[in-house]
C-alpha cells in the first residue's frame, strides 16, 4: 500500500490549530448578553417611548442593547399603522407589527394591557397576545376577574403579572399580589421596583415577599422627591436587587422603564441598561 505523504504536515498541524483556538480571546457580547449570562434577559418597556410612533421606539429600543420589548395597550402606533392603538391591532396589522419586530431582531414577550373589565374584554387581549406570541400580560384588573383571567390565563397558556402601582393602588404592596398568585396559579407579579419605593416599601425586601412569583421586572430608579432619575443616581439598592434575583434564580426579563425625558430618552436607558450589566457582571 502506498503512503501518502502529504497528510504527514496536516496531521501534525491539527493539534496546534486546536491549542491555538483555545488561547484566542473571547468574543465580545452586546451589553443586553452580559445580563442574560446571569440568567436573566433584558429590555425595555416601550412606555418609555411612548411619544413617539411604534416603528421609532423600536429604533430606539434597538439602540439600547437590549433583545425584548415590553408593549402597551395605549400606544398610539403611528407610521405604518394609521391612527389605531395597540389594542385595535387586527390579523393584517398584528403581521406588519411581527415584521418590523424581526427586522430589528427584537422580541416582544409581554404587553401592558389596560381597561377592559369583562370577559369580551379580556378575551380580545389574550386573543391579540396569542396573535403576537406573547408570553404574559401586565396589567391591574379588578377583584372580581381574577378567577375569570386566571381561567383565560390558564386556556391561552399566557401568564398574568399584576402590576404594583404606587398607592393609591390595590396592588401597591407585595401581600396583596401574593394573595392573588397563591390562589390563581396562572397569575404572578410584575415587580416594579420604583413604585414599590416611591410607596415607602424596601424593594429588596418586596421581592423576598413575592419569591417564586414574580414574572416579570419593570426597572427604574427614583430619588428622595420621587423623581425619575437614571439608575445608580437614586436611593434604590440595585446590589441588592441583582444579588436577591440571583437567589431566586430568577429567569424572567427585566424591562426597563423610563419616565422622564420622554422626547428623548435612549441614552438614559442605555445607561440604565449598562449600570445593571455592570453590577450583574461583578
Amino acid at each position: 500500500m502506498k503512503r501518502n505523504i502529504k497528510f504527514i504536515p496536516l496531521l501534525i498541524l491539527f493539534p496546534l490549530v486546536i491549542m491555538a483556538f483555545q488561547y484566542l480571546p473571547a468574543v465580545q457580547k452586546n451589553p443586553g448578553d452580559l445580563f442574560s449570562s446571569a440568567g436573566f434577559k433584558m429590555g425595555v418597556a416601550l412606555y418609555s417611548f411612548n411619544h413617539h410612533s411604534f416603528k421609532k421606539s423600536l429604533d430606539m429600543a434597538d439602540s439600547c442593547g437590549v433583545k425584548y420589548v415590553e408593549g402597551f395597550s395605549f400606544h398610539k402606533l403611528g407610521e405604518g399603522f394609521g391612527d389605531i392603538t395597540m389594542d385595535g391591532l387586527d390579523k393584517n396589522s398584528v403581521a406588519v407589527m411581527k415584521a418590523m419586530l424581526r427586522k430589528k431582531h427584537l422580541v416582544m414577550a409581554s404587553m401592558y394591557a389596560g381597561g377592559a373589565d369583562n370577559l369580551a374584554g379580556w378575551k380580545k387581549y389574550f386573543d391579540l397576545a396569542r396573535e403576537l406570541n406573547l408570553q404574559y400580560l401586565v396589567c391591574e384588573p379588578g377583584k372580581k376577574q381574577w378567577d375569570m383571567i386566571d381561567s383565560l390565563a390558564g386556556a391561552y397558556h399566557i401568564k398574568v403579572a399584576i402590576h404594583d402601582h404606587i398607592q393609591p393602588s390595590p396592588y401597591w404592596h407585595p401581600d396583596s399580589v401574593l394573595s392573588i398568585a397563591k390562589g390563581h396559579p396562572n397569575i404572578g407579579a410584575c415587580a416594579d421596583i420604583g413604585h414599590w419605593t416611591n410607596s415607602g416599601l424596601d424593594p429588596v425586601k418586596c421581592l423576598k415577599i413575592l419569591d417564586g412569583h414574580i414574572i416579570g421586572l419593570h426597572l427604574k430608579d427614583v430619588d428622595k422627591a420621587h423623581n425619575d432619575v437614571i439608575p445608580g443616581n437614586g436611593i434604590i439598592d440595585f446590589e441588592g436587587i441583582v444579588k436577591e434575583l440571583k437567589r431566586q434564580n430568577f429567569k424572567g426579563i427585566i424591562e426597563v422603564e423610563c419616565e422622564h425625558n420622554m422626547d428623548n430618552n435612549t441614552k438614559d436607558v442605555k445607561a440604565a441598561v449598562d449600570y445593571v450589566n455592570q453590577i450583574t457582571a461583578k
